[in-house]
């Protein structure tokens, strides 16, 4: 079908080529409609080879940068890729900010998803008016890399472990965001980001190793369901590497993404990773070189050098000079780009169907209702001994360091207005409620000079001093955010104290911004006093040099960095104790609610993963105090990934979970605790009881490692798809139906209630180690008390496929599937079997070339590049590596061993049953001096027959790309 669509745009390219010769002489508009590219009503491609056909070569090259020039001749504006809109269109000002990301799939309600992505493609329309700097129509997002390890800074960014439900939240999102029509855009959105991008720490230079079965089961089904389904007009390419090569140039780009669809797609990097190629990464030599790679690997739009478009142009045209690309490589990659924007309807009369979108519909009453729906329904019910729901009639208490504000994370819009707990809270009792912060109110004297540190009044602030003042301007508000990471809260002026690369000044309404200059740490001495240490994110860069202790830097006791053995020695004086105010506030109220949870530019975020996965310290002891001072403590939990809570899971009476909900959050939290809604969200990963529960989290092979819930074999703190409710659901039996199967479900309790129904499909018996459980569909389903619903769930064959690593390629084995419905993961109410008559992956005939990353198992094996452009192969990190290829028919005998190898000289080894089994055979390599050399060594086999596990042990640094056993 491409192959007939090429043929036919290059037939419509020499006519309209011929017509607009024709025409060359007519005086014409750059409006004009008689321009063909310009006329709604012929095909999109024909639209676009007119206009390709009219651009200059030097205007087909500006287009490949983020930042595409406007063409005046043609009466074209500029346009930008990359508008943010995650949870709502970000960065542009004040818009209708929605849960985090992670808490929007916590729905488990695709249609919810749908409108909410609807209403923020109109938010990205509306600024089309006024068009600001930063505003277009290619939307970055959504994210959805797997969450298979929730120590990851972006968990805020992603939905869910599983590839199946990110598939269809992200399915749904992206056609909210489109509009529904992918031949006329709304807006144009790019799944973030391709492939396997999990980690923060060294983003750019360390590699996600994916095996076939993890690649192919697991990272890529996360990203196909929405393109499969026009949901999404691209991907961005992410800074890593897999299997050692950038990710910029990943052939799979064109090879794999692009098959998901016969729409043209506008791939794009993430920022600054082409000169990431030449540069950290160290991949290629010239950026000339870089770029040629990266766009013949299917990236299409080049983001470097920020608005600069001079570096990529000069680079391509170096490129194409010097033979790296070709002219047809420029158009292929410049029709790609037009076609989005021709389909985004930028070259229609009046912008097309969306082009009277104005600002009116940003922060609409409409889309602050369906803000407050999204906050309600993303929440989950963690734990509950009969507290909740609470009366109206009674008394309430709020306190914890969010009981009374609301953050925003790197990816938000400027919050309209912001609804906190406390205030939510009071409006649905009707009447104030008694709060604290339950922070600790401090000041800071210097034991060597007796002075204080002292900030300034009014919105602007002052540099820190030390001075005399002992009062209010020496005051400060401690929040504490784990890991020995607070935050400094001027009293004088309720601003939080930051470094501006010059002074350290009370300035800012939150924390913010790239490096988060409002980090610090007290450090305590053993004399009892304390250091007081930056803590900015710029001071783990490899370039800072400065020291990070404060103390005395200017005649006038200003504060500066100073050296550790100059540092400011100081008291930490109490004025005020948070836990005493917070229990104070709670005494002799009915119900005492405790927010406690993160702060999203400090608790993990872009470039920083986390470490610690548990509360602040001083958050799960104030917690405690108040759970003894008040016996009905209701704990919310208002982080952006899994907890791991601790004591505080048993102590505590009543246990809520809430993302960063964005402006209705506390509506929304006081809709729940008081029962005008009832709780029905879901997790969308596995809570663990501790971080021993993991392993590193550069290590991409979950099968192997048991990770996410298909795999994990020890007992979480909560299963993935848990969630309570006010009310209680029976299941009855599972009855097979042509498209799946359906279950009745009854709700039980004595109020209204959504239930989450969970379709798993287990495989009992396989040749290939299969996941102890695998969602295969889900149903949120309303009840009425005593209501009964039948559920559909749709489950055909092929969803019971996995990735057959003996013939590269989906199989469906005979046997018998377990099919289990439940409200989780490991809540299974209903069951049922399927014997499948499909096929038996047949011994592995290893006589014909094997590719080594084919492997069933494997030790101290790395998946690296096999050449620069496109391969893996399998490289020895230590000696005695080895690779398993199971239940091999060698029938009466192989007889020579012939393996394609490069790097480092050793030996390769075949032994039979084990990695210390019965020798067969041995090669000796002599190595090569590139690591993308590889030559063919040979080396006889004795004794190799019969049907058996065949182990290939290799010595370090050793790399194979295939091998055959005849």
């Amino acid at each position: 079908m491409k192959g007939t669509r090429g043929r036919r745009r290059t037939t419509l390219a020499v006519a309209l080529a011929l017509i607009a010769g024709l025409s060359a002489t007519a005086p014409a508009h750059a409006g004009d409609p008689a321009y063909p590219f310009r006329d709604p009503r012929l095909p999109v491609d024909r639209r676009v080879d007119d206009l390709l056909s009219r651009l200059t070569p030097d205007e087909r090259i500006s287009l490949l940068h983020q930042y595409e020039p406007a063409i005046p001749r043609l009466g074209i504006r500029e346009f930008r890729t990359g508008t943010e809109a995650l949870h709502g269109v970000a960065w542009l000002g004040r818009t209708t900010v929605f849960p985090q990301a992670v808490g929007l799939a916590s729905t488990w309600d695709p249609e919810l998803i749908r409108q909410v992505g609807f209403a923020v493609g109109d938010e990205a329309r509306g600024f089309q008016q006024e068009r600001p700097d930063g505003w277009g129509l290619n939307l970055w997002a959504p994210v959805v890399n797997l969450l298979r390890d929730p120590r990851w800074g972006r968990n805020e960014e992603g939905y869910s472990e599983d590839p199946y439900l990110t598939g269809s939240i992200s399915t749904a999102y992206g056609t909210g965001l489109t509009g529904g029509d992918p031949d006329h855009l709304k807006t144009a959105p790019t799944l973030k980001h391709f492939l396997a991008n999990n980690n923060e720490y060294q983003r750019d230079t360390t590699s996600s190793e994916l095996r076939p079965r993890v690649l192919k089961e697991y990272d890529e089904q996360a990203f196909r369901p929405a393109i499969e389904a026009d949901a999404a007009t691209g991907v961005m390419s992410s800074y890593n590497l897999v299997n050692g090569r950038p990710d910029t140039v990943d052939p799979a780009l064109n090879d794999t993404v692009r098959a998901w669809t016969s729409r043209d797609l506008l791939n794009v990097t993430d920022a600054f990773a082409p000169g990431n190629l030449t540069g950290s990464q160290g991949y290629f030599g010239t950026q000339a070189e870089a770029d040629a790679a990266a766009l013949k690997a299917g990236i299409d739009s080049f983001t470097d050098n920020d608005a600069d478009p001079g570096p990529t142009a000069a680079a391509i045209k170096s490129a194409l000079s010097s033979g790296l690309l070709k002219s047809s490589d420029i158009d292929t990659a410049v029709r790609h780009i037009l076609s989005i924007r021709v389909r985004l309807g930028e070259f229609d009369p009046g912008g097309g169907r969306y082009g009277s979108i104005d600002a009116s519909v940003i922060d609409s009453p409409a889309h602050r209702k369906l803000a407050r729906t999204a906050a309600t329904e993303a929440a989950v019910l963690l734990k509950n001994d009969d507290t909740l729901p609470l009366r109206k009639s009674s008394s309430a208490a709020v306190v914890g360091p969010l009981a009374d504000t609301l953050y925003t994370d790197w990816y938000s819009g400027t919050l309209p207005y912001a609804v906190t707990p406390k205030d939510g809270i009071a409006a649905k009792l009707g009447t104030p409620v008694t709060s604290s912060e339950g922070v600790d109110r401090i000041a800071l004297r210097d034991t060597a000079t007796g002075k204080y540190v002292t900030a300034g009044t009014g919105e602007a602030g002052a540099a820190l001093k030390e001075t005399a003042d002992a009062g209010v301007r020496a005051q400060f508000d401690v929040f504490d955010w784990g890991s020995g990471i607070v935050t400094l809260r001027s009293a004088a002026n309720g601003r939080y104290v930051g470094y501006n690369w010059s002074d350290f000044v009370n300035d800012q309404t939150q924390p913010n911004g790239w490096f988060v200059q409002q980090q610090f740490a007290l450090e305590r001495q053993t004399d009892g006093t304390y250091l007081l240490r930056y803590a900015g994110y710029e001071t783990g860069e490899s370039w800072w040099s400065n020291p990070v202790y404060l103390g005395p830097a200017g005649a006038d006791g200003t504060l500066g960095l100073v050296p550790k053995d100059r540092a400011a020695h100081y008291t930490k004086d109490v004025v005020r104790s948070g836990v005493d105010e917070a229990v104070a506030a709670v005494r002799g109220r009915d119900t005492a609610v405790v927010v406690v949870g993160s702060m999203p530019a400090i608790n993990g975020r872009e470039a920083h993963d986390r470490t610690d996965m548990g509360l602040a310290p001083s958050q799960e002891a104030l917690v405690k105090a108040v759970r003894r001072a008040n016996a009905r403590t209701v704990v919310v939990v208002e982080n952006s990934y899994p907890t791991t809570l601790g004591a505080l899971q048993n102590e505590v009476p009543a246990l809520l979970w809430t993302t960063h909900a964005g402006q209705e959050t506390g509506n929304a939290l006081a809709d729940l605790l008081y029962g005008d809604a009832n709780p029905a969200g879901r997790l969308t990963q596995t809570w663990y009881r501790s971080a021993s529960d993991l392993p590193s989290i550069l290590d991409y092979d979950i099968i192997k490692s048991d990770r996410t819930y298909q795999y994990f074999k020890g007992r979480p703190l909560y299963p993935f798809g848990y969630g309570l409710s006010y009310t209680t659901f029976r299941y009855g039996g599972l009855k097979r139906v042509p498209d799946g199967y359906e279950v009745a479900v009854t709700n039980t309790g004595r109020r209204a209630g959504d239930e989450v129904v969970q379709l798993y499909v287990h495989q009992r018996t396989s040749r290939d180690k299969q996941p102890l459980r695998r969602l295969t569909a889900y149903a949120r389903v309303s009840l009425k008390p005593g209501e009964t619903k039948t559920v559909q769930l749709r489950l055909g064959t092929s969803d019971l496929a996995h990735w057959d690593v003996t013939r590269s390629k989906w199989v469906v084995e005979t046997g018998t599937y377990d099919v289990l419905a439940g409200a989780s993961s490991a809540d299974i109410r209903a069951r049922t079997s399927l014997k499948v008559q499909g096929e038996t992956i047949p011994a592995r005939d290893l006589g014909k070339a094997t590719r080594a990353e084919n492997f069933d198992d494997y030790r101290a094996i790395g998946l690296v590049d096999e050449s620069k452009p496109r391969g893996t192969a399998v490289a020895a990190t230590a000696d005695g590596a080895w690779l398993k290829f199971a239940d091999t028919q060698l029938g009466f005998g192989a007889s020579r061993l012939t393996a394609e190898l490069a790097g480092a000289s050793g030996t390769l080894e075949v032994r039979i049953g084990s990695p210390d089994g019965r020798i067969v055979g041995s090669a000796h390599f002599d190595g090569t001096s590139s690591p993308y050399t590889y030559r063919t060594v040979t080396a006889p086999l004795a004794g190799a027959k019969g049907r058996a596990d065949v182990y290939l042990v290799l010595s370090k640094g050793l790399r194979m790309s295939a091998f055959s056993l005849r």
